[in-house]
This record gives structure tokens, C-alpha cells and sequence, in this order.
């Protein structure tokens, strides 16, 4: 108990300190996990909302795919991209194994399905209110969608903020794919690992304290926004 004690008190040192390879740590943790969070909107977001507005054969069957997915095994996702990006593998030649790009594909992989089922349940519920005046006015799709977006600006911006809460607490793919090499593709989630492992409390620690603080900061800021956007509609 002393020892953790005293883990605990380092680890709190350690980050009042700004200590070099942590402020480096968290920054690539926060690049890595943006970049991914702002890919998968770019693509799970206009996919969500033309299904939303669509109506084809076997989409409800999309839809149950689409939100399985929500229950992917991360391991697997990185081992997935692994075999692709390795050198016998048929991206092997583009390089990006062991490097924060092969990171970013599977914490892309992984939030993308989150967006889509969040943005789907939204517009689904504002094409019900909207979709009907919308017709009348004879917009395109493209523009119904877009105008259903800011409309439910609100629950775009959660659907982010899930899928960037989700890719920062990654760890099981993106240490296979990223390998978690110091000062290039070490993350808050794999430092923790690695440095637990280790034995090495007040890193993890303090790393850990960051983490949970970012989480709970996301996970507020959602659900104030889902609360805002919910009384935005009524």
C-alpha cells in the first residue's frame, strides 16, 4: 500500500512537472486519436445519413451489421491490419507497418462503425420531423442530408466525441500495429501497459491520470451536448 502511495504521489509530480517524454506521449496520443476520430466521421457520417434517408433491399440488414460491428474486437482489427501491412502482405510495400499511420487506420476502423450508428439514430429521428417539409421544398439528397446535419449539429459533434473517446482508450490493436517504439509510436494506453509490466508505477500513473481525465472530460461534454440537442428539438 506504501508503495503505491508513493507511485501515486510521483506520478502526480510527474505531471505537474511536464516531464519532456510525457508532454510527447499525450501529444501523439491526442494527434493519432483526432486524426482518426476526424476520419471516421468524414466517412461513417454521410454514410449514416444516406442510410438514414434511403430505403433499398436488405438495409435493415445494414444496419444490424453496421451496429455489431459497435462490439469488434480490437485485437483482431489489429491483427487484421497487421497481416495487410506486413512486408508478405498485400499493402506490405506501402511502409506504414510500425509507424502512428497503421495506428491511425485502426482506431479508424474502430470509431467508424460508432459514428455511423450514432448519426444514424439521429437523422433517422430528424428525417421522420424534417423529412417530409424537405420533399415539398424539392431539395436533392445531398442537400436534404447536409440540411439534416445542421439541424443535428449537436449530435454530430457527440457522435465525435464517442468516436474520439473511443480511439484514445485504444490499446490492443494499435500496439500490434504500431509497436509501441519510444518517441514514435508510444501512446498513453501502451506506455501504461509497457510500463506497468515494468514495474514502473509512477509513469503509468500519471499517464493513467491524464487518460481518465480526458475520458470523463469526453464523456461530459457528450452527454451535456446529447442533453442540449434533445431540448434544441423540442
Amino acid at each position: 500500500m506504501h508503495d503505491f502511495i508513493q507511485a501515486l504521489i510521483d506520478a502526480i509530480a510527474l505531471v505537474g512537472g511536464g516531464d519532456p517524454e510525457l508532454v510527447q506521449i499525450v501529444a501523439l496520443s491526442l494527434r493519432i486519436s483526432l486524426s482518426a476520430s476526424m476520419i471516421a466521421m468524414v466517412i461513417g457520417a454521410p454514410l449514416a445519413g444516406t442510410l438514414a434517408t434511403s430505403r433499398f433491399w436488405g438495409q435493415q440488414i445494414v444496419i444490424v451489421f453496421v451496429n455489431a460491428l459497435l462490439g469488434l474486437p480490437p485485437v483482431v482489427v489489429g491483427l487484421a491490419i497487421y497481416l495487410l501491412l506486413t512486408r508478405s502482405g498485400p499493402l506490405g510495400f506501402a511502409g506504414l507497418l510500425f509507424t502512428p499511420s497503421a495506428m491511425v487506420i485502426a482506431q479508424t476502423i474502430l470509431a467508424t462503425p460508432i459514428v455511423i450508428a450514432l448519426v444514424h439514430r439521429a437523422v433517422t429521428t430528424l428525417w421522420l420531423d424534417y423529412g417530409d417539409l424537405l420533399r415539398i421544398d424539392g431539395a436533392s439528397k445531398m442537400r436534404v442530408i447536409l440540411e439534416l446535419f445542421v439541424i443535428g449539429r449537436g449530435a454530430l459533434l457527440t457522435a465525435f466525441l464517442a468516436a474520439f473517446g473511443r480511439a484514445i482508450a485504444e490499446v490492443g490493436a494499435i500496439i500490434i500495429v504500431g509497436g509501441n517504439i519510444r518517441g514514435y509510436t508510444r501512446t498513453m494506453t501502451t506506455t501504461i501497459a509497457l510500463e506497468t509490466s515494468k514495474g514502473d508505477l509512477a509513469l503509468a500513473l500519471g499517464l493513467g491520470l491524464i487518460l481518465i481525465l480526458l475520458s470523463v472530460s469526453v464523456s461530459a461534454t457528450a452527454f451535456l451536448l446529447a442533453g442540449w440537442s434533445a431540448r434544441g428539438r423540442s
